[in-house]
């Protein structure tokens, strides 16, 4: 994950575009295992079951970053470059909304991406989602987009 975090391209969309180095992911890891300690949901690895390679990770979180989103829950995903195009993203993100709705029996699931990353919009859409809003990122200060899904439109899409 730590290599995946350190490239320029893959962190270009996420905050303000900064990469991470070994610690700052060690402690992301860290923040993500006590979501599910906390709010029974997370983050989970997304690997091959091949080889067991990590390709990145995607799962449900809070995105306190965002209050004025509150009290919805985000699906968001991540992937290595090399895995980029290949609809794992997409893929991976379906099977974290599936678990939110029938799992967790959530209300809702928002995605958030910064204006212009039209891969991750793409992403959103094939999950069924719509955008409900544009702000800008509090603290990165870049103009995001809000997707949103309600269960009962998960449900209706799945019949």
């Amino acid at each position: 994950m730590a290599a995946i975090n350190a490239d320029p391209e893959v962190m270009r969309w996420i905050r303000d575009g900064s990469v991470r180095d070994e610690q700052q992911t060690r402690e992301g890891i860290r923040a993500w295992e006590s979501e599910w300690e906390s709010h029974g949901f997370g983050l989970f690895a997304v690997e091959f079951r091949s080889t067991g390679e990590l390709a990145g990770f995607t799962g449900l979180s809070l995105p306190h970053y965002l209050p004025e989103v509150l009290p919805a829950v985000e699906v968001g995903w991540r992937l290595g470059r090399s895995h980029w195009g290949r609809g794992l993203a997409t893929e991976a993100a379906e099977a974290a909304v599936r678990f939110g709705f029938e799992e967790r029996g959530l209300e809702r699931i928002v995605s958030i991406t910064q204006v212009g990353n039209d891969a991750s919009e793409r992403i959103m859409t094939k999950l069924g989602m719509h955008p409900v809003r544009e702000t800008v990122h509090p603290t990165g200060g870049r103009r995001v987009r809000v997707f949103e899904l309600s269960s009962d439109q998960y449900l209706t899409a799945t019949r």
